[in-house]
């Protein structure tokens, strides 16, 4: 089975001062496309599409140091995100300052090749810490990417060999802060606290205005939390057939108190994970509502649980229904995985039951 997949690769830093002189160009023509749509706009009501720009920036690939279909690309992603964001005019990309643009320079289909060992684009061969044999695949689109510390990327999608996975049965999966994630099965993510571990570094290199090790040890924390997540994801997708998820809205607690916890969690970022893993193994992957599942007992269904800011410390309870003893995160995974499954709802009363009204036994 073969399915689209994106592979990341560095490339090496002898070609950073290229590849800036080419996104430079590429911010150029970005701000000039972003100033014509704008006057097109104003003075003749007509919004330009990606085929009435192209004539504007024809064979002018040779003076900028681009590719005349990278010019092509740049178009079609403009009026993507002029649609996208429904604005008349999107911002400028900036080559220089304290708000610069990272670096982006997108490639067609057909545009770049692996050649004699190296990416070969544009004319110049760039070296790359090739970890996946590029020389297997046959490219599609790509685009080089800088990140904030200054390293340049090759993103290349390409068609890939998938092997269905072999995993059966289900997991629940509830997301939190004391851990990350724990599932139905008694399996947690604990949290690592990425962020909060390298506190005392960053506050030094911050008050020392070091940007370069700012930049370091912002980028040592994203690596931990991806990796932790990457591990965590792929051992759910190897061994079950159909992962659920609670729709926690993490960027909404990002607005809260709460904001500096839910952002060092990453839960959106499992979730994306979780999503396109699930896709290419070809196993089920459900968001679904979490409302009363931590105060809702998994055995008997009863709404005996923990409510409210001060029941949160309460990690363990016992249901006054059954008797059960719950952990109350592995509770409420389960409570998911009985929401996805159809087994039960947990809601606050009965269903088409009136107020006041008893509930009469069967005779």
């Amino acid at each position: 089975m073969k399915q689209t997949k994106t592979l990341k690769v560095r490339v090496k830093d002898k070609h950073a001062a290229q590849l800036n002189r080419m996104a430079r160009s590429v911010n150029f023509v970005w701000n000039y496309l972003n100033e014509l749509s704008l006057r097109a706009i104003r003075e003749r009501g007509l919004f330009l599409s990606a085929y009435d720009l192209h004539p504007y920036t024809k064979d002018a690939g040779k003076e900028l140091g681009l590719h005349s279909q990278t010019l092509q690309c740049i178009a079609a992603e403009y009026v993507t995100r002029r649609k996208q964001f429904k604005k008349s005019r999107l911002n400028w990309r900036k080559s220089r300052g304290v708000h610069r643009s990272l670096g982006w320079i997108p490639v067609n289909t057909g545009a770049a090749k692996w050649k004699n060992g190296q990416v070969f684009h544009n004319g110049s061969y760039f070296k790359v810490w090739d970890s996946y044999g590029l020389s297997n695949y046959k490219f599609r689109s790509a685009s080089f990417n800088e990140d904030a510390r200054g390293r340049w990327y090759f993103n290349v999608v390409v068609d890939a060999e998938v092997k269905p996975s072999t995993g059966q049965g289900s997991v629940g999966i509830d997301l939190g802060l004391k851990d990350v994630a724990t599932c139905s099965d008694g399996a947690k993510l604990e949290n690592g606290r990425f962020y909060r571990g390298m506190e005392d570094k960053l506050a030094i290199a911050q008050r020392s205005r070091n940007k370069k090790r700012t930049r370091a040890i912002h980028a040592k924390i994203a690596n931990r939390r991806k990796n932790a997540l990457h591990k965590f994801s792929r051992r759910l997708v190897n061994q079950y057939g159909e992962i659920i998820v609670g729709d926690v809205s993490s960027q909404k607690l990002a607005k809260t108190k709460m904001a500096k916890s839910v952002l060092d969690a990453g839960w959106g970022q499992l979730e994306t994970m979780l999503e396109y893993k699930c896709a290419h193994a070809g196993i089920v992957f459900k968001v679904v509502g979490e409302r009363n599942t931590t105060r809702t007992c998994s055995a008997c269904g009863s709404l005996s649980g923990p409510q409210g800011v001060n029941g949160l410390r309460i990690r363990d309870w016992e249901c006054v229904e059954c008797g059960v003893l719950h952990d109350r995160d592995v509770n409420a995974a389960r409570n998911i995985l009985s929401l996805a499954a159809g087994h039960r709802r947990p809601e606050v009363g009965i269903p088409g039951l009136k107020p006041g009204e008893d509930v009469k036994p069967r005779q």
